[in-house]
Protein backbone atom coordinates (compact mmCIF):
# COMPACT_ATOMS: atom_id res chain seq x y z
CA UNK A 1 0.00 0.00 0.00
CA UNK A 2 2.90 2.47 0.61
CA UNK A 3 4.57 2.16 -2.54
CA UNK A 4 1.14 2.40 -4.08
CA UNK A 5 0.35 5.41 -2.34
CA UNK A 6 4.08 7.01 -3.23
CA UNK A 7 3.27 5.90 -6.56
CA UNK A 8 -0.28 8.14 -6.88
CA UNK A 9 1.31 10.99 -4.80
CA UNK A 10 4.65 11.31 -7.42
CA UNK A 11 1.67 11.24 -10.71
CA UNK A 12 -0.24 13.59 -8.81
CA UNK A 13 3.07 15.78 -8.43
CA UNK A 14 3.65 15.57 -12.03
CA UNK A 15 0.18 16.44 -13.18
CA UNK A 16 0.52 19.34 -11.15
CA UNK A 17 3.81 20.61 -12.04
CA UNK A 18 2.50 20.04 -15.76
CA UNK A 19 -0.50 22.28 -15.36
CA UNK A 20 1.67 24.72 -13.22
CA UNK A 21 4.09 25.19 -16.48
CA UNK A 22 1.17 25.10 -18.99
CA UNK A 23 -0.39 27.76 -17.32
CA UNK A 24 3.24 30.25 -16.90
CA UNK A 25 2.97 32.97 -18.50
CA UNK A 26 6.10 34.59 -20.48
CA UNK A 27 7.08 37.41 -18.15
CA UNK A 28 7.52 40.35 -20.19
CA UNK A 29 9.65 44.43 -18.75
CA UNK A 30 8.63 47.15 -20.28
CA UNK A 31 10.95 49.84 -20.38
CA UNK A 32 9.47 53.24 -20.59
CA UNK A 33 11.12 56.47 -22.13
CA UNK A 34 8.29 58.52 -23.23
CA UNK A 35 7.42 59.97 -26.56
CA UNK A 36 4.26 60.18 -28.51
CA UNK A 37 2.62 57.18 -26.88
CA UNK A 38 2.72 58.73 -23.42
CA UNK A 39 2.15 62.16 -24.68
CA UNK A 40 -0.80 64.68 -24.32
CA UNK A 41 -2.85 67.35 -26.07
CA UNK A 42 -4.27 70.55 -24.29
CA UNK A 43 -7.55 69.31 -26.22
CA UNK A 44 -8.43 66.55 -28.49
CA UNK A 45 -9.16 69.39 -31.20
CA UNK A 46 -5.45 70.41 -31.42
CA UNK A 47 -2.74 68.31 -33.83
CA UNK A 48 0.02 69.73 -31.24
CA UNK A 49 1.04 68.02 -28.06
CA UNK A 50 3.25 67.04 -25.22
CA UNK A 51 5.32 64.20 -25.31
CA UNK A 52 6.17 61.96 -22.37
CA UNK A 53 3.60 63.24 -19.73
CA UNK A 54 2.37 60.12 -19.07
CA UNK A 55 3.96 57.56 -17.15
CA UNK A 56 4.50 53.57 -18.04
CA UNK A 57 1.58 52.68 -15.45
CA UNK A 58 -0.68 54.77 -17.60
CA UNK A 59 0.54 52.98 -20.33
CA UNK A 60 0.13 49.44 -19.19
CA UNK A 61 -3.69 50.29 -17.66
CA UNK A 62 -4.50 51.41 -21.33
CA UNK A 63 -3.57 48.01 -22.91
CA UNK A 64 -5.34 45.51 -19.99
CA UNK A 65 -5.77 42.72 -22.29
CA UNK A 66 -2.18 42.30 -22.65
CA UNK A 67 -1.80 40.59 -18.94
CA UNK A 68 -3.84 37.79 -20.81
CA UNK A 69 -0.41 37.44 -22.95
CA UNK A 70 2.17 37.48 -20.11
CA UNK A 71 3.08 38.64 -16.54
CA UNK A 72 3.89 42.19 -17.31
CA UNK A 73 6.58 44.58 -15.36
CA UNK A 74 7.32 48.08 -16.14
CA UNK A 75 9.70 51.12 -15.45
CA UNK A 76 10.09 54.62 -16.25
CA UNK A 77 13.87 54.94 -17.44
CA UNK A 78 13.37 58.40 -18.47
CA UNK A 79 10.39 60.13 -20.30
CA UNK A 80 11.32 62.80 -23.03
CA UNK A 81 10.24 63.44 -27.06
CA UNK A 82 12.86 61.07 -29.14
CA UNK A 83 14.23 64.14 -30.23
CA UNK A 84 15.79 64.87 -27.48
CA UNK A 85 17.00 60.87 -27.11
CA UNK A 86 21.26 61.43 -26.58
CA UNK A 87 23.94 59.20 -26.47
CA UNK A 88 24.01 59.42 -22.47
CA UNK A 89 20.79 58.06 -22.42
CA UNK A 90 21.17 55.62 -25.32
CA UNK A 91 24.08 54.08 -23.08
CA UNK A 92 21.68 53.89 -20.09
CA UNK A 93 19.21 52.43 -21.57
CA UNK A 94 21.50 49.47 -23.28
CA UNK A 95 22.76 49.07 -19.92
CA UNK A 96 19.20 48.45 -18.44
CA UNK A 97 18.14 46.01 -21.27
CA UNK A 98 21.19 44.27 -20.38
CA UNK A 99 20.61 43.75 -17.13
CA UNK A 100 17.00 42.73 -17.46
CA UNK A 101 17.69 40.15 -20.05
CA UNK A 102 19.99 38.70 -17.63
CA UNK A 103 17.66 37.98 -15.28
CA UNK A 104 16.19 34.77 -15.17
CA UNK A 105 12.71 35.80 -14.26
CA UNK A 106 12.49 38.22 -17.63
CA UNK A 107 12.06 36.53 -20.77
CA UNK A 108 11.72 39.68 -22.99
CA UNK A 109 11.85 43.26 -22.94
CA UNK A 110 9.23 45.96 -24.87
CA UNK A 111 10.82 49.46 -25.01
CA UNK A 112 8.32 52.05 -25.52
CA UNK A 113 9.83 55.26 -27.51
CA UNK A 114 9.52 58.04 -30.24
CA UNK A 115 9.14 57.41 -33.66
CA UNK A 116 11.32 60.19 -34.68
CA UNK A 117 14.18 58.57 -33.78
CA UNK A 118 13.20 55.06 -32.95
CA UNK A 119 15.21 53.56 -35.76
CA UNK A 120 18.31 54.90 -34.39
CA UNK A 121 18.03 54.07 -30.97
CA UNK A 122 16.93 50.21 -32.11
CA UNK A 123 19.84 50.01 -34.48
CA UNK A 124 21.77 50.80 -31.13
CA UNK A 125 20.45 48.21 -29.20
CA UNK A 126 20.90 45.57 -32.21
CA UNK A 127 24.34 46.12 -31.93
CA UNK A 128 25.24 46.58 -28.33
CA UNK A 129 22.52 43.44 -26.58
CA UNK A 130 24.27 40.46 -26.36
CA UNK A 131 20.99 38.22 -25.90
CA UNK A 132 19.21 36.00 -27.58
CA UNK A 133 15.68 36.91 -25.74
CA UNK A 134 12.96 39.03 -27.73
CA UNK A 135 13.50 43.42 -27.68
CA UNK A 136 10.66 44.73 -29.03
CA UNK A 137 10.50 48.58 -29.67
CA UNK A 138 6.80 50.41 -29.31
CA UNK A 139 5.57 54.27 -29.98
CA UNK A 140 2.48 55.31 -31.65
CA UNK A 141 1.52 57.92 -34.11
CA UNK A 142 -1.10 59.97 -31.73
CA UNK A 143 -1.17 61.04 -28.62
CA UNK A 144 -2.67 58.52 -25.37
CA UNK A 145 -4.89 61.31 -25.36
CA UNK A 146 -6.00 61.24 -29.13
CA UNK A 147 -9.79 60.80 -30.40
CA UNK A 148 -8.45 57.32 -31.27
CA UNK A 149 -5.04 56.79 -29.82
CA UNK A 150 -3.15 53.69 -31.51
CA UNK A 151 -0.32 53.09 -29.03
CA UNK A 152 -2.66 50.87 -26.53
CA UNK A 153 -3.09 48.27 -29.66
CA UNK A 154 0.66 49.05 -30.36
CA UNK A 155 1.67 48.12 -26.89
CA UNK A 156 -0.75 44.81 -27.04
CA UNK A 157 1.20 44.04 -30.39
CA UNK A 158 4.27 44.99 -29.46
CA UNK A 159 4.46 41.92 -26.14
CA UNK A 160 2.65 39.66 -28.45
CA UNK A 161 5.49 39.71 -30.61
CA UNK A 162 7.97 39.57 -28.07
CA UNK A 163 5.92 36.58 -26.09
CA UNK A 164 5.73 34.80 -29.47
CA UNK A 165 7.92 31.83 -29.66
CA UNK A 166 9.80 32.54 -32.93
CA UNK A 167 11.09 35.73 -31.76
CA UNK A 168 13.72 34.42 -29.77
CA UNK A 169 17.17 35.30 -31.84
CA UNK A 170 15.85 37.88 -34.20
CA UNK A 171 17.46 40.90 -33.05
CA UNK A 172 15.58 44.03 -31.77
CA UNK A 173 12.09 44.61 -33.58
CA UNK A 174 10.10 47.55 -34.31
CA UNK A 175 6.23 47.47 -33.74
CA UNK A 176 3.30 49.63 -34.84
CA UNK A 177 1.19 49.89 -37.36
CA UNK A 178 0.00 46.01 -37.60
CA UNK A 179 3.38 46.01 -39.00
CA UNK A 180 7.08 44.41 -37.16
CA UNK A 181 10.04 45.35 -38.40
CA UNK A 182 13.88 44.86 -38.03
CA UNK A 183 15.60 47.66 -36.53
CA UNK A 184 18.51 47.53 -38.74
CA UNK A 185 15.60 48.10 -41.78
CA UNK A 186 13.09 50.27 -41.02
CA UNK A 187 12.93 53.78 -41.34
CA UNK A 188 10.32 56.42 -40.37
CA UNK A 189 8.91 58.02 -44.24
CA UNK A 190 5.51 59.92 -42.98
CA UNK A 191 5.85 63.04 -40.50
CA UNK A 192 1.84 61.80 -39.10
CA UNK A 193 0.52 58.99 -40.70
CA UNK A 194 -0.03 55.87 -39.19
CA UNK A 195 1.93 53.62 -41.56
CA UNK A 196 4.89 55.57 -41.06
CA UNK A 197 7.12 53.28 -40.49
CA UNK A 198 8.44 51.01 -43.67
CA UNK A 199 11.64 48.79 -44.17
CA UNK A 200 12.31 50.24 -48.32
CA UNK A 201 15.47 47.75 -49.11
CA UNK A 202 14.39 44.63 -47.08
CA UNK A 203 10.77 44.08 -46.04
CA UNK A 204 8.84 43.94 -42.97
CA UNK A 205 10.27 41.34 -40.63
CA UNK A 206 6.43 39.86 -40.67
CA UNK A 207 2.75 40.63 -39.43
CA UNK A 208 0.90 41.26 -36.22
CA UNK A 209 -2.91 41.13 -35.94
CA UNK A 210 -4.02 40.99 -32.18
CA UNK A 211 -2.16 38.35 -30.61
CA UNK A 212 -1.38 36.54 -34.10
CA UNK A 213 2.28 36.74 -35.06
CA UNK A 214 3.49 35.80 -38.23
CA UNK A 215 7.38 36.33 -39.56
CA UNK A 216 8.40 36.18 -43.29
CA UNK A 217 11.89 35.73 -43.16
CA UNK A 218 15.09 36.52 -40.16
CA UNK A 219 17.34 39.01 -39.79
CA UNK A 220 19.93 39.25 -42.74
CA UNK A 221 22.63 40.87 -41.26
CA UNK A 222 25.08 40.82 -37.72
CA UNK A 223 23.07 41.67 -34.31
CA UNK A 224 22.75 40.00 -30.59
CA UNK A 225 25.14 37.95 -29.54
CA UNK A 226 27.57 37.55 -32.64
CA UNK A 227 28.17 41.35 -32.62
CA UNK A 228 31.56 42.73 -31.72
CA UNK A 229 30.14 45.99 -29.89
CA UNK A 230 30.46 45.93 -26.00
CA UNK A 231 29.14 49.01 -24.05
CA UNK A 232 29.56 47.35 -20.39
CA UNK A 233 31.72 49.98 -18.96
CA UNK A 234 31.07 52.14 -21.75
CA UNK A 235 29.88 55.80 -20.73
CA UNK A 236 30.60 57.82 -23.62
CA UNK A 237 30.63 57.79 -27.50
CA UNK A 238 32.66 59.34 -30.23
CA UNK A 239 31.68 62.97 -32.03
CA UNK A 240 29.95 62.23 -35.14
CA UNK A 241 28.67 64.40 -37.17
CA UNK A 242 26.25 64.27 -40.56
CA UNK A 243 26.02 66.85 -43.40
CA UNK A 244 23.43 67.12 -46.01
CA UNK A 245 24.26 67.35 -49.03
CA UNK A 246 22.68 69.70 -51.95
CA UNK A 247 23.30 71.30 -54.77
CA UNK A 248 25.93 74.25 -54.77
CA UNK A 249 27.13 72.72 -51.28
CA UNK A 250 29.92 74.04 -50.15
CA UNK A 251 32.59 72.85 -47.24
CA UNK A 252 31.68 75.20 -44.67
CA UNK A 253 29.92 72.65 -42.22
CA UNK A 254 32.54 70.24 -42.95
CA UNK A 255 35.29 72.19 -41.70
CA UNK A 256 33.38 73.46 -38.52
CA UNK A 257 32.68 69.52 -37.77
CA UNK A 258 36.43 68.94 -38.25
CA UNK A 259 37.29 71.93 -35.94
CA UNK A 260 34.43 71.12 -33.27
CA UNK A 261 36.24 67.78 -32.82
CA UNK A 262 34.44 65.17 -34.71
CA UNK A 263 36.18 62.11 -34.89
CA UNK A 264 33.70 60.91 -37.75
CA UNK A 265 31.54 62.72 -40.69
CA UNK A 266 28.94 61.00 -42.49
CA UNK A 267 27.59 62.68 -45.62
CA UNK A 268 24.09 62.51 -46.39
CA UNK A 269 25.06 62.62 -49.89
CA UNK A 270 22.66 63.09 -53.13
CA UNK A 271 21.81 60.17 -55.10
CA UNK A 272 24.35 57.70 -54.86
CA UNK A 273 26.29 59.22 -51.91
CA UNK A 274 27.48 62.16 -54.35
CA UNK A 275 28.29 66.05 -52.99
CA UNK A 276 29.66 68.77 -55.10
CA UNK A 277 33.49 69.05 -55.49
CA UNK A 278 34.00 71.38 -52.38
CA UNK A 279 32.38 68.99 -50.21
CA UNK A 280 34.30 66.38 -51.86
CA UNK A 281 37.52 68.47 -51.56
CA UNK A 282 36.52 69.19 -47.92
CA UNK A 283 35.83 65.34 -46.90
CA UNK A 284 39.08 63.82 -48.49
CA UNK A 285 41.06 66.61 -46.42
CA UNK A 286 39.47 65.59 -43.37
CA UNK A 287 39.77 61.98 -44.22
CA UNK A 288 43.99 62.97 -43.97
CA UNK A 289 43.49 64.54 -41.50
CA UNK A 290 42.41 61.35 -39.52
CA UNK A 291 38.60 61.86 -39.60
CA UNK A 292 36.29 58.67 -40.36
CA UNK A 293 34.31 59.84 -43.65
CA UNK A 294 30.99 57.64 -44.47
CA UNK A 295 29.30 57.99 -47.82
CA UNK A 296 25.03 57.46 -47.25
CA UNK A 297 22.45 58.88 -49.53
CA UNK A 298 19.85 61.12 -48.88
CA UNK A 299 17.30 59.15 -50.92
CA UNK A 300 15.49 56.89 -48.66
CA UNK A 301 16.65 53.35 -50.27
CA UNK A 302 19.20 51.89 -52.20
CA UNK A 303 22.74 50.83 -51.30
CA UNK A 304 25.79 53.17 -51.81
CA UNK A 305 28.69 50.93 -52.43
CA UNK A 306 32.22 51.43 -52.46
CA UNK A 307 33.93 53.22 -56.13
CA UNK A 308 30.85 54.19 -57.65
CA UNK A 309 31.19 57.70 -59.07
CA UNK A 310 32.94 58.48 -56.34
CA UNK A 311 37.03 56.92 -55.95
CA UNK A 312 36.54 55.72 -52.26
CA UNK A 313 40.05 54.35 -52.52
CA UNK A 314 41.79 57.05 -53.28
CA UNK A 315 39.88 59.66 -50.90
CA UNK A 316 39.77 56.82 -47.54
CA UNK A 317 36.45 57.33 -47.35
CA UNK A 318 33.63 54.52 -46.30
CA UNK A 319 30.51 53.30 -48.35
CA UNK A 320 27.66 52.96 -45.92
CA UNK A 321 25.71 50.44 -48.22
CA UNK A 322 21.68 50.18 -47.09
CA UNK A 323 22.69 52.07 -44.22
CA UNK A 324 20.67 55.83 -44.30
CA UNK A 325 22.84 58.34 -42.75
CA UNK A 326 21.24 58.22 -39.51
CA UNK A 327 21.88 54.54 -38.68
CA UNK A 328 25.36 55.01 -40.63
CA UNK A 329 25.99 57.43 -37.99
CA UNK A 330 25.11 54.74 -35.01
CA UNK A 331 27.61 52.39 -36.69
CA UNK A 332 30.49 54.56 -37.40
CA UNK A 333 30.22 55.44 -33.46
CA UNK A 334 30.58 52.03 -32.42
CA UNK A 335 32.84 51.06 -34.95
CA UNK A 336 35.49 54.14 -33.95
CA UNK A 337 35.58 52.43 -30.37
CA UNK A 338 37.35 49.81 -32.26
CA UNK A 339 39.28 51.55 -35.09
CA UNK A 340 39.43 54.39 -37.25
CA UNK A 341 41.06 52.45 -40.25
CA UNK A 342 39.11 52.64 -43.57
CA UNK A 343 39.42 48.87 -43.84
CA UNK A 344 38.15 47.71 -40.51
CA UNK A 345 35.30 50.29 -40.65
CA UNK A 346 34.60 49.44 -44.14
CA UNK A 347 34.28 45.77 -42.93
CA UNK A 348 31.76 46.49 -40.24
CA UNK A 349 29.45 48.65 -43.01
CA UNK A 350 29.35 45.26 -45.09
CA UNK A 351 28.66 43.02 -42.13
CA UNK A 352 26.15 44.84 -39.99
Amino acid sequence: MTRRLRFVVLALGLVLVTAVSAAAKPRVAIVATGGTIAGAQPNTAQGGYTSGVFDIQHLIDAAPLMKDLADIKGEQLVNVGSQDMTNEIWLKLGHRVDELLKQPDVDAVVITHGTDTMEETGYFLSLTIHSDKPIVMVGSMRPATSLSADGPMNLYEAVAVATSPEAKGRGVMVVLNDQIHYAREVEKQNTTALDTFHSPNRGPAGHVSGEHVTFFAPPATIHGDQSAFLIDSLDALPKVEIVYAYANMGRDFIDYAVKNGAKGIVVAGVGDGNMTKAATDGLAEAARSGVAVVRSSRTGSGAVYRNIEVDDDKLHFVASGELNPQKSRVLLMLGLLKSNSVDALQRYFNAY
